[in-house]
C-alpha cells in the first residue's frame, strides 16, 4: 500500500483565500500605477518604480549608501520580476557571497568565507529556517542551521538585503551575514495592480520542458488606508544529474586486506599483485557511475494586509506559504567488495594493477568481486509557512513604538526513501581504469552489465524520515528622537526555536522474501535499465532492479510482516532553544568640521537556554538522554560613516558577534547508518560552545556618478573558536557501542565505520577584502550609453587550528567552505525596447573536510574544485504591458568535482546537470 502526504490547511492558506476573494471583486484591467513607496527605514525603500536591470542596480546602491553598516542589496527589476530564478543565485552577485548547488540549483550561501550555519535569514523581519532533502552525495536532508534557499521561487520577493556588519538592533546569531528577504506589500503600489508571467524551461541534459508561472494582484481602498495583496508562483523542474564516485580511497590493509595479503596469522604476501597490499597504496572503495533523475514542483503564495487607521497608527499582516515536492530516482552499478570486511575485500584477488607516483592504484584487474546494482527512489516535500503581525504607533512626533509577533514552521517529510539492491557475487574479470580522465573512469564488470539474468535480491531498505524546525518570535521596540542629531532605540525580543528529526526502518533490511519460484533470483521482468545520456560512461548502460515493479510485487508499503516499520531510536532526536534578548542603541548625525559624520553604537544582551534529547549509551545499553544548558552573551557594536568629500564615504564597524552551534550537532546521542558501502556513526556534542568572534570592517565608497560606485572593503574576524566535524575510520567494535545498533543493517562489528563527532577547535583569524565597481556607460555616445558593468572581487584568508578526536592539535588550514578568491562580472544593456545581460561567477577551490578520515589521509584534506558559471538573459519589450524573455543558465555546463588529498587530488565525486533555457512572456495590466 502506497504512502502519501496529506495536504494541510494553514493560517497562511486561509489568509490568502480571504485576500483573493477581496481582490477578485476589484480585478478589472487598468494600467499599473507607479509605486508610491513608503517612509519606512532605508531598507524599505520603494522598489516598484524600478524598470529594467539598470534601475534595479541603482536602487540597490541607494540602499547601500543610506545604511550605517556594510550592506549590499538586490532589488526586483519590476513588479514580481527578480533578476534570477533562484534566490541563492541572485545572492551570488553580491561581493563576498558564493553558493553551493544541489542538482544544479543554488541551495545555500557562504558569506566572506563563513558557511551556511553562520548566516542567519529573516523573512519580513522575522528569523526563519527552511530545510530540504538531498542525495547522499549532496549531504542528504538538512539538519543544521543553514538556510535552504531553493524552497522559494524568487518571484515571491521584491528585495534582498545582506547585512555584513552587526548592530545592536539586529538580533544575534550571525558571523557571516544577516540576510533579509522582503515580500511585497499593498502600500508599495498605488491602486489596482495586476501582473502575470509565464515561462517554458528546457533542460538540455534531461531533454525535458517544464512550466513556470507567477502572478501578483494588489489594491488599496479608503484613500490608501487599507490594502491587500496576493502573489502566487508555481514552477516545475526536471533535471538529470550524472557523474561518478569512488566512495573515498582506502589503503591495502583496510577492511581486512585483499586475498593473499599478509595477516597476523599469515605474514607471507601471496597476492598476484603484492603492491596492492601496501599501507601506502590506495584504491577506490566502490567505484561507480551515478545517475540521478530529479523531478520537482514548487508552489509559493504570499498574502499581505495593511491597515492605517490614522496617520500615527499602522498594522501589517503578512503570510508566506511555500511547498516544494520532489521525486528523485538514483541508479548505480558498483563493485561493493572493496569496502566490506567480511564477504568482500578479503576474498577479492588483485590480478594486476598500476600504482602511480601518488600511491594510487589507478588501474586494477580483480577476481572474486561482488557487483552490486542499486535503485533508490525518494519522494519528499518541504512545507514552509509563516505568519507575521507588525504594528507601529507614533505616540508623538518624536517617539514611536513598534512590535512584531509571528510564527514560522518548516516541515520536511521524506515518507518514501526506498533502496532496492541486487548483487552478483564472486565475479571474475572485473577491472577499473582511472588512467585517463580521473572523473570518468572506464569500468569493466566481468559480466554483461545489461544481462538481467542471475542477479540475487540482497536488500530492500525503507527509511522514511522527517525534520521539523519551528520559530516563535515576539519583540517590542521604541524609537526616540531625542534631538535633531541623536536618536535612541531599544527593545526586547523573545524567540523560541525547536528542532526535531526522526526516522523509521525495517527490523532487518537484508531479510528479503522469495519470488514465486522460491528463490531470491530477480526475475528478468522485474528489472529495468539505467542509461547515461549527458556524459560518456564506459559502460553507459546497465541493468537495475525495477523499483516500481518490485515494490508492487512484494507490496513493500503494506507496513505488515517483514515490511513493518519501527522508529529507529538512534536516528530520532530533538533540541529546544529559548533565546531572550534586550538591546539599546544610539544613532547620531553631526558634522566634524565640514565633514558629515553619522553612525550608531549600542549593546545587545542575550541569554540562551538549550535542551537536547537523543539516544546515548550507558554500559553498552541505548538510553534516552536529555542535556540542558544555559549561557549568555553581551554583544557591543559600532558603525561609523564619514563623508570626507561629496559622494566619498569612509565606513568603520566593530562588533562582538556569536553564532550558535547547529542544532543537529547538539544531540547527546549517535546515529548509525549503513548505505551500500558507506558505513557511518555520527555523534552529537551537547556541550558545544557557540562560535564567538570580534570583528572589524573598514570601507571606502565613491559614488562618482548616478548609479555608479567604486568601493573597497576590508574585514577582519578573530574567531575565538570554530566547530569542526571530526571524522576518523575505525572498526565498529573499537567504539564500545552495542552491537544491537547494527541489527538489520547487514553490517558487522568488524566492519570499518566512519565515526564523526563535532568538536570546538581553537579557531583563528579570518581576514580579507572586497572590491566593487559599478558603472553605467552613460558617458558614451549612441547605443553604447545603454551598456554597463558590475564587477566585484573578494579575497578571504583564514587560518584555523583543527584538532583530533582526543582534542590534540592537528592541521592548520583554511576554514571549511571558504574559497580564497571569488569574483563576479556582469555586462548589461538597457535600451528602450531591448535589454540583456551576461554574468560570470567564479569561486576558488575550497575544503569540505579537515582532517581526512581514511588511514593515510588523516593528516590531509578533502576539497572541491572551483567553478565558473555563466548565465545570460535577453528581454524585448513589445509594449508597456508585454515583454518577451530568453534566459540561459549554466551555459558552460560547469561540473561539480570533489577530491581527496591536497597534493594527490584523488577523485571523490563528480556530477554535471547540463544547461537550462527559459522562454517567457510577461504581461502587466
Amino acid at each position: 500500500m502506497r504512502q502519501w502526504v496529506d495536504s494541510k490547511k494553514t493560517p497562511v492558506t486561509l489568509l490568502a483565500t480571504g485576500i483573493a476573494l477581496a481582490l477578485q471583486a476589484a480585478a478589472f484591467p487598468v494600467l499599473a500605477q507607479q509605486a508610491t513607496g513608503t517612509d519606512d527605514q532605508a531598507a524599505e525603500l520603494d522598489t516598484v518604480r524600478v524598470v529594467g536591470y539598470r534601475a534595479s542596480v541603482e536602487k540597490a546602491l541607494d540602499i547601500k549608501r543610506g545604511e550605517a553598516g556594510v550592506v549590499d542589496a538586490i532589488v526586483a527589476e519590476d513588479i514580481g520580476k527578480f533578476p534570477d530564478l533562484n534566490l541563492a543565485e541572485s545572492l551570488q552577485r553580491i561581493p563576498g557571497v558564493v553558493i553551493a548547488r544541489d542538482a544544479g540549483e543554488g541551495r545555500q550561501i557562504t558569506v566572506r568565507g563563513l558557511g551556511p550555519d553562520f548566516t542567519r535569514v529573516r523573512i519580513n523581519g522575522m528569523e526563519a529556517l527552511t530545510t530540504v532533502g538531498g542525495s547522499d552525495q549532496s549531504g542528504g536532508a538538512n539538519r543544521g542551521r543553514g538556510f535552504d534557499f531553493n524552497v522559494f521561487a524568487s518571484d515571491l520577493f521584491s528585495q534582498l538585503i545582506v547585512r555584513k556588519t552587526a548592530s545592536a538592533d539586529v538580533e544575534e546569531g550571525s558571523l557571516g551575514a544577516t540576510v533579509d528577504l522582503r515580500t511585497a506589500r499593498p502600500f508599495d503600489y498605488d491602486g489596482l495592480t495586476v501582473v502575470a508571467s509565464g515561462q517554458a524551461s528546457y533542460s538540455d541534459m534531461a531533454a525535458k520542458a517544464d512550466p513556470r508561472v507567477a502572478g501578483l494582484i494588489a489594491n488599496t481602498w479608503a484613500d490608501g488606508r487599507f490594502g491587500a495583496l496576493l502573489s502566487v508562483a508555481y514552477s516545475e523542474r526536471q533535471t538529470l544529474e550524472e557523474g561518478s564516485g569512488t566512495g573515498r580511497w582506502a589503503n591495502g590493509p583496510s577492511n581486512g586486506g585483499f586475498n593473499g595479503c599478509p595477516t597476523a596469522t599469515n605474514p607471507i604476501n601471496t597476492s598476484p599483485f603484492p603492491d596492492a597490499c601496501r599501507s601506502d597504496v590506495y584504491h577506490p572503495r566502490f567505484p561507480r557511475y551515478t545517475l540521478m533523475e530529479h523531478d520537482q514542483k514548487r508552489t509559493g503564495v504570499t498574502a499581505s494586509l495593511q491597515f492605517k487607521p490614522t496617520d500615527r497608527l499602522e498594522f501589517a499582516l503578512d503570510g508566506l506559504y511555500s511547498q516544494i515536492d520532489a521525486v528523485r530516482d538514483e541508479k548505480y552499478i558498483e563493485a561493493i567488495s572493496f569496502s566490506r570486511s567480511r564477504a568482500g575485500k578479503p576474498q577479492t584477488i588483485v590480478r594486476d594493477g598500476v600504482v602511480d607516483d601518488r600511491g594510487a592504484l589507478i588501474y586494477g584487474q580483480f577476481d572474486n568481486v561482488d557487483i552490486r546494482s542499486e535503485s533508490r527512489h525518494d519522494e519528499w516535500n518541504t512545507v514552509f509557512t509563516q505568519l507575521t503581525l507588525d504594528g507601529k504607533f507614533a505616540v508623538t512626533d518624536d517617539f514611536t513604538l513598534s512590535g512584531r509577533i509571528g510564527t514560522s514552521k518548516s516541515e520536511h517529510e521524506n515518507p518514501i526513501q526506498t533502496t532496492i539492491i541486487m548483487d552478483k557475487l564472486d565475479v571474475d574479470g572485473y577491472s577499473y581504469d582511472y588512467r585517463g580522465n580521473p572523473y570518468r573512469p572506464v569500468l569493466s564488470y566481468g559480466i554483461d552489465p545489461l544481462d538481467p539474468a542471475g542477479w540475487t535480491l540482497a536488500e530492500i531498505r525503507l527509511r522514511p524520515q522527517y525534520v521539523e524546525n519551528k520559530f516563535d518570535n515576539a519583540q517590542i521596540d521604541f524609537n526616540w528622537n531625542i534631538s535633531p542629531g541623536f536618536r535612541l532605540k531599544g527593545g526586547v525580543q523573545a524567540k523560541d526555536y525547536t528542532f526535531s528529526t526522526r526516522e523509521l526502518r525495517r527490523k532487518s533490511e537484508g531479510a528479503v522474501p522469495a519470488f514465486a519460484d522460491g528463490s531470491q533470483i530477480v526475475p528478468s521482468d522485474l528489472t529495468s535499465t539505467g542509461t547515461l545520456s549527458g556524459i560518456g560512461g564506459s559502460p553507459g548502460r546497465w541493468v537495475i532492479p525495477s523499483y516500481a515493479r518490485i515494490a508492487d510485487y512484494f507490496d513493500i508499503y503494506s507496513g505488515q510482516g517483514t515490511f513493518a516499520l519501527t522508529e529507529r531510536a538512534v536516528n530520532t532526536r530533538s533540541v529546544e532553544e529559548q533565546d531572550r534578548g534586550i538591546y539599546l542603541q544610539g544613532e547620531f548625525s553631526t558634522d566634524l568640521g565640514n565633514i558629515p559624520f553619522s553612525g550608531n553604537f549600542g549593546v545587545r544582551y542575550v541569554r540562551t537556554k538549550q535542551s537536547s534529547t537523543g539516544i546515548a549509551t550507558a554500559s553498552g545499553t541505548p538510553v534516552t538522554s536529555t542535556v540542558s544548558r544555559e549561557y549568555s552573551d553581551t554583544l557591543p557594536s559600532m558603525n561609523l560613516v564619514a563623508e570626507i568629500a561629496p559622494d566619498f564615504l569612509i565606513r568603520f564597524g566593530a562588533a562582538r558577534v556569536m553564532s550558535r552551534p547547529g542544532l543537529g550537532s547538539l544531540t547527546p546521542g549517535v546515529t548509525v547508518n549503513v548505505s551500500g558501502g558507506a558505513r557511518t556513526v555520527s555523534g552529537g556534542n551537547p556541550t558545544l560552545e557557540p562560535v564567538r568572534a570580534d570583528t572589524a570592517d573598514l570601507g571606502f565608497e565613491w559614488y562618482f556618478d548616478e548609479g555608479a560606485m567604486l568601493g573597497l572593503g576590508l574585514f577582519y574576524k578573530d574567531l575565538k573558536t570554530t566547530i569542526q566535524p571530526f571524522r576518523e575510520v575505525r572498526s565498529y567494535a573499537s567504539s564500545g557501542l552495542p552491537a544491537s545498533l547494527l541489527e538489520g543493517t547487514g553490517a558487522t562489528v568488524n566492519d570499518d565505520f566512519v565515526f564523526s563527532v563535532p568538536l570546538n577547535t581553537p579557531g583563528g583569524p579570518l581576514k580579507g577584502f572586497e572590491a566593487n565597481y559599478v558603472q553605467p556607460f552613460t558617458f558614451l555616445p549612441g547605443v553604447w550609453r545603454n551598456f554597463g558593468v558590475q564587477l566585484n572581487y573578494t579575497y578571504v584568508d583564514t587560518d584555523i587550528q583543527y584538532v583530533t578526536a582526543s582534542g590534540a592539535t592537528s592541521l592548520r588550514e583554511r576554514l571549511l567552505g571558504s574559497s580564497k578568491r571569488s569574483w563576479n562580472a556582469t555586462l548589461f544593456y538597457e535600451g528602450e525596447s531591448f535589454s540583456g545581460r551576461v554574468s560570470a561567477t567564479n569561486r576558488d577551490d575550497y575544503l569540505i573536510l579537515v582532517p581526512g578520515q581514511e588511514a593515510g589521509f588523516t593528516e590531509d584534506v578533502h576539497g572541491q574544485n572551483g567553478t565558473t558559471t555563466i548565465d545570460a538573459s535577453l528581454r524585448y519589450r513589445i509594449s508597456d504591458q508585454i515583454e518577451l524573455s530568453l534566459e540561459g543558465i549554466n551555459l558552460t555546463n560547469e561540473p561539480s568535482e570533489t577530491w581527496i588529498g591536497a597534493a594527490s587530488r584523488l577523485p571523490l565525486d563528480y556530477s554535471q546537470t547540463g544547461r537550462q533555457y527559459l522562454l517567457g512572456l510577461r504581461y502587466k495590466f
